[in-house]
């Protein structure tokens, strides 16, 4: 099974949603998650911010941050997975922005790519978890694994909120009650 096909039987299982927000994949993670049979169970929408104030715009990046960082920063990760999941109403944002090649952008080398999931106010995750990526390979491949990689940052996270969610109704402390 497909990490997009995982992803969304989780959601569907909990009768929560994704949104998506990219720049350096033009799309390519929604197309992998409406790939799946059924994905509007789970998958409402994405916004596709290739040019940087489009993320400011559609987004709520903070435009002093993109001015002072550009584009390619992890905290503009952060806040354009946050933007999406509460622009699109979703439980779940998941973004990805970075220099696909052939040439640098905002100072950064290609391959260098930021992912970024932001869950429910509930979790832990609400305010937004980024992993940093240095990729190799073409452009292709740099956009191929930007999007594995985002999908498996959030399975990590939905894994993570449902052992969360385990521990808080079976006690908290990992015991078992009387």
């Amino acid at each position: 099974m497909s990490a997009a096909a995982r992803v969304l039987a989780l959601l569907v299982e909990r009768g929560q949603t994704v949104a998506a927000a990219e720049s350096l994949t033009g799309g390519l993670v929604a197309a992998e998650l409406t790939w799946v049979p059924g994905a509007s169970r789970a998958f409402l929408g994405s916004v596709t911010a290739y040019a940087t104030p489009l993320k400011h715009e559609l987004l709520g990046v903070d435009a002093g941050l993109l001015r002072e960082r550009g584009a390619v920063d992890p905290e503009v990760a952060v806040q354009m997975a946050r933007g999406v999941r509460d622009r699109l109403g979703a439980d779940w944002g998941v973004a990805t922005t970075g220099v696909a090649g052939p040439d640098p952008q905002d100072g950064q080398p290609v391959g260098t790519v930021y992912v970024a999931v932001a869950g429910p106010a509930t979790t832990g995750a609400a305010a937004g978890k980024v992993v940093s990526l240095r990729l190799n390979g073409d452009r292709a491949e740099i956009r191929r694994e930007s999007v594995r990689s985002v999908l498996e940052l959030l399975l990590e996270e939905l894994s993570e909120n449902a052992r969360a969610q385990d521990t808080e109704q079976n006690g908290g402390n990992g015991c078992l009650q009387p």
